[in-house]
């Protein structure tokens, strides 16, 4: 691997992530002109890559006419994210959310219907019905396949994007790839790019230990967040944290989604039902905190009541789709759904907006703070987009790239950033020995347990953010012997920018907000006076990690003073009364 080879490859579009919305993006800027030349780059191999490489169980979000309106959804998303939302990104996926589920059954995708043939629409959320089951979701993938084949889209497997190049004026002029089985180069110089690369699901370690048993799909490591920081792109909210309830020891979600509409609960260890909703919120996450740390703790997913042709659709429908494995590590562990209740725990931090709000900052055309990037699904900050959000954003993304490359030419770059791009890449591989990718994430990944996982504690800030420079300093020593460990040595870069942003971003924002997200011990009073606002973390001109606060701009749909506290009175009232 001494020897640099590059490849240096022109196009109109970049995507950058094969998964959801990168996909979808490709393919509708393809369809708004199908003259432009389309890129999409992939790490691994578009069909089967991303967080729905097996498929998908369900739409949580699904805003379907005679079950919900786009103004109810917008509100919806407002309240729950404690009024610091961009409602005019929401109110784009809204009105985007029907016609996406439509064009998506069209193509192949099926959803679940009732007798008359309507969409089967099932209420989780503590206001509205938004939930569609996927019974048969293990098709996504194939279905995105067959139109970027059938639109000519180019696709660059195998290719892991390491940097966004940027033009003299700071407008984005493509990306750089390195190829995970031959260490060869790849320069895609490109008129617009969209990043489509996933939440940064391998940020906290899974309390198995084990790297990649992570709640979200370990191939997404972050990379997407870092790529935008180092292009000079604020993002949005990153101390509002992803955290999920999760099945305890498999790491998987415990699907509430799923056995909500079918009666099944959240319950604590005497089988009450605690919560009112278990549609995931920040506030709903610190009430399942505090019941587990409680005397009432263990929590469980209790369906133990249900019929047996309800356990049995349920069965079905949580253990052929999206994670097969589920049904096995039951079976295993004997654990029945019609007998016991399904132990819970606490998912790993990460950043996701698609289960929360922290991403790179877009508007509601999914443009980012640099001009001609853009943002799309888990990485992007509309808040809660979750799958159809993906979709959603991904295919305005495509959309507004494709009008915006009409206006502009191919931008130039500096050779001097691909070669000192291509030298920070290959100085693992100089080494002959020294310590590997698997070490220093999980040393990584373990202080980010240690010291960030909520609550916040201020010390332990401080002491993170020591630890993650002595890790950056021993970067020196990083050493690998063949591509792959040359894709896990970036991945562990992208990793510990995340864990720098999240310790940065949770500092600056002195408050308490989302519950148990940003749960602030030193802080823990919300104070809408200083902190209504978004809080964008960006790199400034000298390469530092710098903030700022920008407004919530007006909002389109009105929230009354006394909903917004919707939320935060999600305890049953006969345990609230305790």
């Amino acid at each position: 691997m001494s020897e640099i080879k590059t490849e240096i490859v022109e196009t109109d579009i970049l995507v950058i992530g094969g998964g959801t919305g990168g996909p979808m993006a490709a393919i509708k800027a393809k369809e708004k002109n199908p003259g432009l030349k389309v890129v999409l780059m992939e790490k691994a191999n578009v069909k089967r890559s991303g967080a729905v490489s097996m498929g998908m169980d369900g739409l949580n979000n699904a805003v379907i006419p005679g079950y919900a309106t786009p103004e109810q959804y917008v509100k919806e998303i407002t309240v729950a994210n404690d009024g610091i939302v961009h409602q005019k990104a929401v109110m784009a996926y809204a009105t985007g959310s029907y016609p996406m589920i439509q064009y998506l059954d069209s193509i192949g995708v099926k959803f679940e219907k009732d007798g008359s043939g309507e969409y089967n629409v099932r209420k989780v959320h503590h206001m509205g019905t938004y939930v569609l089951p996927m019974p048969e979701g293990h098709h996504v993938k194939k279905a995105l396949y067959r139109q970027l084949r059938k639109h000519q889209v180019l696709v660059t497997n195998r290719y892991m994007a390491t940097r966004l190049l940027n033009a003299p004026d700071g407008r984005i002029a493509g990306a750089m790839g390195v190829n995970t089985r031959t260490g060869e180069f790849l320069v895609v110089r490109a008129k617009s790019v969209i990043l489509a690369c996933g939440a940064a699901g391998r940020l906290g370690l899974p309390s198995s230990g084990y790297l990649f048993g992570t709640y979200e799909n370990p191939a997404n490591c972050g990379d997407g967040y870092a790529m935008a920081y180092h292009a000079g792109a604020g993002l949005a909210n990153l101390e509002c944290y992803q955290i999920n309830p999760l099945i305890k020891d498999y790491n998987g979600p415990a699907c509430a989604y799923v056995t909500g509409p079918f009666g099944g609960y959240t319950a604590n260890n005497k089988g009450e039902r605690f919560i009112e909703c278990d549609y995931w919120s920040g506030q709903m996450m610190k009430e399942f905190y505090s019941e587990l740390q409680s005397g009432n703790g263990p929590v469980f997913l209790n369906m133990t009541h249900l019929a047996e042709e309800t356990i049995s659709e349920i069965e079905t429908i949580l253990h052929s789709n999206e994670r097969p494995s589920r049904g096995r590590f039951h079976e295993n562990r004997g654990t029945n759904y019609r007998e016991k209740m399904v132990e819970m725990h606490i998912s790993e931090i990460g950043f996701c907006s698609g289960h929360s709000a922290s991403g790179v900052w877009v508007d509601e055309n999914a443009r980012t703070t640099v001009d001609g990037l853009y943002a799309a699904g888990d990485m992007a900050s509309v808040p809660h987009n979750y799958m159809l959000g993906a979709f959603v954003n991904g295919g305005i993304a495509g959309q507004d790239a494709a009008d915006y490359c009409a206006s502009t030419d191919l931008p130039a770059y500096d050779e001097a950033d691909v070669a000192r791009e291509q030298e920070r890449v290959l100085a693992p591989t100089r080494r002959d020995d020294g310590l590997t990718p698997h070490e220093m994430e999980f040393k990584t990944r373990r202080l980010v347990n240690d010291y960030l996982q909520p609550p916040k504690v201020t010390a332990k800030y401080k002491i993170a953010q020591a630890r993650f420079a002595e890790i950056r300093e021993d970067l020196n020593a990083l050493c690998v012997k063949d591509p792959h460990e040359l894709m896990r040595a970036l991945e562990l870069q992208s990793i510990l920018d995340c864990a720098d942003m999240a310790a940065a971003a949770s500092l600056y924002r002195t408050e308490s907000r989302w519950g148990l997200y940003h749960w602030r011990v030193d802080h823990p009073a919300t104070d809408n006076e200083n902190w209504f606002c978004h809080t964008l973390l960006y790199k400034d001109e000298m390469g530092r990690m710098a903030h700022k606060k920008r407004a919530v701009d007006p909002y389109v749909v009105d929230i009354p003073e006394e909903e917004m506290g919707a939320y935060h009175q999600l305890r049953t009232p006969a345990l609230a009364a305790e």
